[in-house]
């Protein structure tokens, strides 16, 4: 696999998203827990070193399945985390922006991987719980900033970013990667994909395939139809080529899927192939 850095940190592009690995609307524990620890072990034995997660999973869910099926970790693996929301009782999704609140969740992160101080944390912006909206962001860094200064953090990212809060907390604090929703027919980030990768500067799609609602499209269809894989293998080898600073983090519960996303890494899109993906418009 082709690799890039995070900060001082080597992963390899194909990366894999946890969030799956929880029950039903990322709530709960898994329907069958043996099946998520071998799913997590197959990922690390298929030569993923890059791992994404986050506390409110479940909640804790996922960050205790991660522990109890690679801890002790290896050298090489790099677990990134998410702060900023925590579950209600409902499983609803709720703003824990505070800087008390954010310390908190560095502190659950840790107990619940088996940590003493995490790889990347991303911030994850609340001002839209649906996408990407303005607000003020100096706090929210600054506090991640002091526990980087104190050891607890090795690098900080951002989640759900609109341009002008990567801007704004680059200004405070190194970042070493941004994770937004983008895929296919979900581009608006283009423009910061390119001004980031010039500096070198990962940048890390959620829902690379769609998410909830699966990526539909006729010429996705057709390509796939063409180079004999999949549509979801097609669509993730796209972002791979669409920019060397993508990294991918597709999620799943099953081995089967999990293997499938890997070969993506190696399925190339020819000219004409690319051509006919690039008119597919949302």
């Amino acid at each position: 696999m082709s690799t890039f850095q995070l900060g001082d940190l080597t992963v390899n592009r194909m990366g894999y998203g946890a969030m799956q690995l929880a029950g039903p609307h990322v709530f709960g524990p898994p329907k069958d827990r043996e099946a998520a620890l071998a799913v997590l072990r197959d990922t690390v034995a298929n030569g993923i070193n890059h791992i994404d997660t986050s506390d409110f999973y479940g909640p804790h869910v996922t960050n205790q399945l991660i522990r109890e099926a690679l801890h002790p970790y290896a050298d090489d693996l790099t677990i990134v985390t998410k702060v900023g929301a925590f579950r209600d009782a409902e499983g609803g999704w709720l703003p824990a922006q505070s800087p008390q609140q954010l310390e908190a969740a560095v502190h659950d992160n840790l107990r619940n991987l088996g940590l003493d101080v995490l790889d990347v944390v991303n911030m994850r912006l609340m001002f839209d719980v649906m996408g990407p909206a303005e607000g003020d962001i100096e706090a929210h860094i600054n506090a991640l900033a002091g526990l980087q200064q104190r050891g607890l953090i090795r690098h900080i990212g951002l989640s759900n970013a609109t341009a002008a809060q990567v801007r704004q907390a680059r200004s405070i604090a190194p970042i070493v990667c941004v994770q937004n929703q983008y895929n296919l027919v979900h581009r608006h980030d283009d423009a910061m994909i390119d001004e980031l990768a010039q500096d070198g500067i990962a940048y890390v799609p959620f829902f690379p395939l769609g998410g909830f609602s699966p990526l539909q499209s006729s010429q996705l269809a057709e390509v796939a139809a063409e180079l004999d894989a999949t549509p979801m293998q097609v669509a993730l080898a796209w972002l791979l080529q669409r920019a060397p600073n993508i990294l991918l983090i597709p999620g799943t519960s099953s081995v089967a899927h999990l293997r499938q996303n890997i070969a993506a890494a190696t399925l190339v899109l020819p000219p004409a192939a690319l051509r006919k993906l690039d008119s597919i418009k949302s």
